[in-house]
């Protein structure tokens, strides 16, 4: 069959080579000139063998019948089925944008035709399949389980991690009604370990907030636990670790500097954008969601305490923050991927130079970031310099930082207690 992927972004690409490696014929839909010479000359994030499953395609072999990449959208009157892979993320007062979603979805609606199976990947409001697929494709007379196939299977991709594998993960679909259900399942099934099937798109739709509201939870209370165990002179890594050994009724999340990417800071507004506010409540119960809304604001927050404290350790060498030579290793949002969407560095790094710090980052997948309007180039070589601080925001894997031995321990900040190296002011 012919599978156009709207979107080739973290999730489409993937998505694309996943259906590619299994059979289907590929086009790939993006508005991105700049994305689709990245993906032609390989310049993206992709795990190992992903990469080598891009260059066969790139050269033609023959697993599936081709791999377009085209920002043409007409394109996609040619699929048998289409997936929506396009980004949700918020503003800068946490409220949804879907405005690429909206776009993306009336494209798929004006290209459609009789007999197409059409997959929304993309996370989203509960209600959102149904408000921006199945209605306006009734309205064209494209009606679901008629003419017409529709179903909501959000994506499960870890960026950069190799443990947890695209094709050894899970996979929910909620169609539109069975058959929906059963032709989404047929289609991402060599793509996951598994299909789940739920009753309809609503439930597919609630499973991925909720997912994403629970690691957005426990990365905020993980936080919060390891600065009380600061406060009190106790490791929170071997606290995390000793309570890991449960084996029921707990799982380990460990402590950073906030939380960034394309999810956990974005994804649980959308749930939030949809439950009713209590107004003139205080803030905590402001919201039908209190726990969420604290959570939230407190990872939102954490990029400030982690500035906070880089004062305090500066303060405690005798350096004056004015002046200071700070350095952040590692501006990723995590480890493995060169992506700085919503990265507690950026803001690390804008915070400490509002308050006259030079500050520098290296990472060698970022060659480049602009901090409040500065463009920062990355350090080559950081440890051949000196500086007055530096501050362990992220650590990629083959990374060696092994230069950091010999930095006094008071100059080193670990933000997220990884290695050995002690810090004056561990943060959490």
């Amino acid at each position: 069959m012919t599978v156009a992927v709207v979107g080739l972004g973290y999730v489409g690409l993937p998505t694309a080579l996943g259906c590619w490696r299994a059979g289907a014929s590929i086009i790939g839909l993006d508005s991105s000139a700049q994305r689709l010479h990245d993906i032609r000359t390989g310049a993206v994030d992709l795990l190992p063998d992903q990469h080598a499953t891009l260059a066969c395609a790139r050269a033609g072999a023959a697993i599936g019948d081709g791999f377009l990449l085209t920002s043409d959208a007409g394109a996609l009157r040619r699929a048998d089925a289409v997936v929506i892979c396009v980004p949700t993320p918020v503003t800068a007062d946490q409220e949804p944008d879907p405005a690429a979603l909206r776009a993306a979805c009336a494209c798929v609606v004006d290209h459609a035709v009789a007999d197409q199976l059409i997959v929304l990947t993309s996370t989203s409001q509960v209600g959102t399949t149904r408000a921006l697929l199945l209605e306006p494709l009734a309205a064209r007379g494209l009606v679901a389980e008629e003419n017409v196939l529709v179903a909501f299977a959000p994506e499960r991709i870890d960026p950069g991690n190799e443990r947890h594998r695209q094709e050894d993960t899970p996979r929910i679909v909620g169609g539109a009604g069975p058959r929906s259900s059963r032709a989404a399942a047929r289609l991402l099934a060599s793509t996951a370990s598994s299909v789940h099937q739920v009753a309809d798109p609503e439930t597919a739709e609630m499973a991925k907030l909720w997912e994403n509201v629970f690691r957005a939870v426990n990365i905020a209370l993980a936080n919060e636990l390891s600065d009380a165990c600061l406060h009190l002179g106790v490791p929170p890594l071997a606290v995390i670790e000793a309570a890991a050994s449960k084996p029921y009724g707990f799982m380990p999340f460990f402590p950073g500097p906030g939380a960034g990417g394309h999810c956990i800071p974005c994804d649980p507004y959308y749930l939030l954008g949809q439950l009713p506010v209590q107004s003139g409540a205080a803030p905590a119960a402001s919201t039908a969601a209190p726990v969420l809304s604290t959570a939230m604001a407190a990872l939102r927050d954490r990029p400030v305490r982690v500035a906070r404290l880089a004062a305090e350790a500066l303060q405690r060498s005798g350096v004056a923050v004015p002046g200071a030579r700070v350095l952040v290793l590692g501006v990723a949002y995590k480890e493995g991927v060169s992506d700085v969407r919503e990265s507690p560095a950026l803001r690390i790094l804008a915070l400490l130079a509002a308050q006259g710090a030079e500050v520098a980052y290296s990472d060698p997948r970022v060659p480049t970031v602009t901090v409040d309007g500065v463009v920062l180039g990355s350090v080559p070589e950081p440890g051949a310099l000196p500086w007055d601080l530096v501050i362990v925001h992220t650590a990629h894997p083959g990374w060696d930082l092994s230069w950091l031995d010999a930095v006094p321990g008071p100059r080193v900040l670990d933000t997220r207690f990884r290695r050995a190296w002690p810090a004056p002011v561990a943060v959490p």
